[in-house]
């Protein structure tokens, strides 16, 4: 008797991304994303207060970059913390209709999140790295969510300026993992 299920069916990656979505389009997008294993390489929270290390600082610096590189991106309200960032990229119009291919993957649409995103965690990777921080590495994967209503972007802004004084309770506390 046959499988039921195709073998490559049992190792696709599952996208967090919307289906039939253009994550090119303008709009504005929550974004947090995670050190692997969730190390806290990028400081400590004290009393409620994110303090940035080295790689913090990078991590933190490339982010304020992010314009530089794609001049239709704005950055709203950010939050660095321990072992991730929390932020709001707003993609403005553009008028760049090509795509860049990828060897077997989805191609890469210059200035969408994705490519933004990429970009992002490389610079990082390649900073702390030249700093020293050898062991420093990003999940795989990114979560983003797209804010559709002023109400919904105004709760968001207010978690992530929060983020650090709730640090005790966070999901992505090393010392909450196992709760």
């Amino acid at each position: 008797m046959a499988c039921p299920y195709k073998i490559y069916d049992m190792f696709q990656r599952k996208t967090p991304r919307l289906k039939s979505y253009d994550y090119s389009q303008p709009g504005f997008y929550f974004i947090t994303i995670c050190a692997q294993n969730r190390v806290c390489h990028f400081g400590d929270i004290v009393n409620g207060i994110m303090r940035l290390n080295r790689c913090g600082k990078i991590a933190e610096e490339c982010w304020i970059n992010i314009p530089k590189h794609f001049n239709n991106i704005a950055l709203d309200i950010f939050q660095t913390m321990p072992n991730h960032l929390h932020g709001i990229i707003i993609i403005q119009a553009k008028d760049t209709p090509w795509r860049v291919p990828t060897a077997g993957l989805h191609p890469l649409i210059p200035n969408s999140l994705p490519a933004i995103i990429n970009q992002y965690k490389g610079s990082v990777k390649r900073g702390c790295n030249k700093a020293g921080l050898d062991a420093f590495h990003w999940q795989s994967r990114f979560y983003n969510h797209v804010i559709r209503q002023d109400e919904s972007l105004d709760k968001i802004r207010e978690y992530i300026k929060n983020n650090p004084l709730k640090w005790e309770l966070e999901r992505n506390n090393p010392e909450n993992l196992w709760m």
